[in-house]
């Protein structure tokens, strides 16, 4: 069977369980702090999650539980309007960080996750995600795609 297909139908029940409890909030909470650091165990899990956790076991699906959360955690953001956006600058930008945060804001209509990061290997630039979506503005990828045309030209001369 396909990983996809059964990560998205325990996903949505769960999803399902934790609107009927009440519970939504913190089971995502639990469930992107298990994604985010598999190494911590936590003291106890929540009851949608335990129930969750006790359902797999019965139906032998425990080699699932990470791609069932991060489903379980791509559904409650898009079912409570949350966009995970990232930012990967070639050197920070207090200025730039903002300028994107209200522009995303403002067209998105959205409650956003930033998160943003230094890397120098980009040399200039940036590399924006938002959800599954990203904007390659880096310096690094316009010489990758000089040298790119440029190797091709090279293969037509010789």
């Amino acid at each position: 069977m396909n990983t996809g297909a059964i990560s998205k139908r325990y996903a949505k029940a769960l999803l399902e369980l934790s609107r009927e409890s009440g519970r939504g909030e913190r089971d995502y909470a639990q469930a992107v702090a298990l994604l985010k650091h598999p190494e911590v165990k936590p003291k106890a899990l929540e009851e949608d999650l335990a129930a969750l956790v006790t359902l797999l076991m019965r139906n032998g699906r425990m080699p699932y539980v990470k791609f069932i959360l991060q489903s379980f955690v791509d559904l409650y953001r898009a079912a409570h309007g949350i966009v995970e956006v990232r930012l990967t600058m070639a050197s920070p930008s207090p200025g730039l960080e903002e300028k994107l945060r209200k522009t995303l804001a403002d067209s998105l209509d959205a409650e956003i996750l930033f998160s943003s990061k230094v890397d120098p290997d980009l040399i200039g630039g940036f590399v924006l995600e938002v959800d599954d979506k990203m904007l390659n503005a880096s310096a690094k990828s316009q010489l990758d795609k000089i040298r790119r045309k440029l190797d091709e030209l090279n293969k037509r001369i010789v």
